[in-house]
């Protein structure tokens, strides 16, 4: 919106022209969601403390988790909030890209509201079932996927890069591109769903991951940096750095509500929507396997809850008795039931990011 003010005022004022570069727009941006965050936040939590909107609490998690019962969540709704704003004022709206990802992040969070609504109203700390979680996610997310898949103007936006090598590329079909993107958005979101169960222990990493996808963007979106270091060009991509610095931002400010221990929780809202749109710019910078790397958090986490369910499973069926490899799934837990206190466990997770981060950022210049 505020850049085709200044595109238009820049014909009688050539100063508004400073608006046309994305670095300005993206500090920007970042700065308004920071804003947007600590100005609505308290308001917030206000609220939802007024209307009770507690978090229900498992009683087979964690002993200490127990006095967590009551804090407010759906807090999520607040990076939403400060996300749209951010990114309807500062980026180009005539950009399919933006409107891609702002389409998939609300599209997710209004998965996750109903969710929380449904464990909120009901008290029942599972929310919305499983398959209909998966059925709205697949919908949301196949739809994306087709559509990103039907508009791909050029080769490039569908083949799948393999980051330090750089002649190490593959084709993919429509339908092979369909799949991955798919499974990405979809796969993301939950990932980072099943990692927020600590203070603070999702939004880290996804506002590192976020700040170095904005890097990505403004290289892949720019055709002499991206040619220069050897990664594919994608025209328009650029004004993801937008979005992205806008993501970072908001992620910033709910983190110091969110910090141990926790004046609200992020709820499904937040985490299902962040996990999905850092899927969707991977997916639109061509960076699906960097996202894997950066996300080793991420990852590690689902994997744990995948590798624990089969086990048990499989136990179960040949022995008549459960057993399990981990003490507690996800793996936080796990370590939490070794003895880790909270804010060990959250900081650790966040120094493992903070490096994985940067091994994704070296992909850049290492080909």
């Amino acid at each position: 919106m505020l850049l085709s003010l200044a595109r238009w005022l820049a014909h009688d004022i050539h100063g508004f022209n400073v608006f046309n570069y994305i670095t300005l727009r993206a500090v920007l941006a970042a700065m308004t969601s920071l804003l947007i965050s600590f100005v609505v936040g308290p308001k917030l939590i206000r609220k939802l403390t007024e209307y009770k909107v507690g978090q229900a609490v498992r009683d087979d998690g964690p002993k200490t988790h127990l006095i967590k019962a009551g804090t407010p969540t759906m807090g999520g709704a607040l990076i939403l909030v400060a996300i749209a704003i951010s990114t309807l004022l500062w980026a180009d709206l005539s950009n399919r890209y933006v409107c891609v990802v702002l389409f998939t992040t609300l599209g997710f969070g209004v998965v996750g509201l109903v969710d929380d609504w449904r464990k909120v109203v009901h008290r029942n700390p599972k929310g919305l079932s499983a398959k209909e979680k998966y059925f709205w996610q697949s919908v949301i997310g196949g739809g994306v996927a087709v559509y990103l898949m039907m508009t791909a103007a050029t080769p490039v936006e569908t083949t799948l890069y393999v980051p330090f090598f750089k002649h190490l590329v593959f084709p993919l079909t429509g339908l092979g591109f369909a799949v991955l993107t798919y499974l990405v958005l979809v796969g993301s979101s939950n990932a980072v769903n099943l990692t927020d169960g600590l203070d603070g222990l999702a939004i880290m990493p996804t506002l590192l991951i976020s700040a170095a996808f904005a890097v990505f963007a403004y290289v892949t979106g720019h055709l002499l940096f991206s040619k220069y270091l050897g990664i594919p060009y994608v025209a328009g991509a650029g004004e993801l750095t937008v979005f992205c610095a806008a993501m970072s931002g908001a992620g910033l400010g709910f983190l110091w509500f969110n910090a141990y221990p926790a004046e609200v929780f992020m709820g499904d809202v937040g985490a299902l929507a962040l996990g999905a749109a850092l899927g969707c710019v991977a997916v639109i910078v061509r960076q699906e396997i960097v996202l894997f790397i950066m996300g080793g958090v991420f990852v590690v986490e689902t994997l744990s809850v995948a590798i624990q369910v089969s086990y048990f499973r499989y136990t179960k069926n040949k022995y008549g008795e459960g057993r399990r490899i981990f003490l507690m799934a996800p793996l936080h837990h796990h370590y939490e039931q070794k003895g880790w206190k909270e804010t060990q466990v959250v900081v650790r997770f966040w120094i493992i990011t903070m490096m994985l981060v940067l091994v994704g950022l070296a992909s850049l210049k290492i080909r």
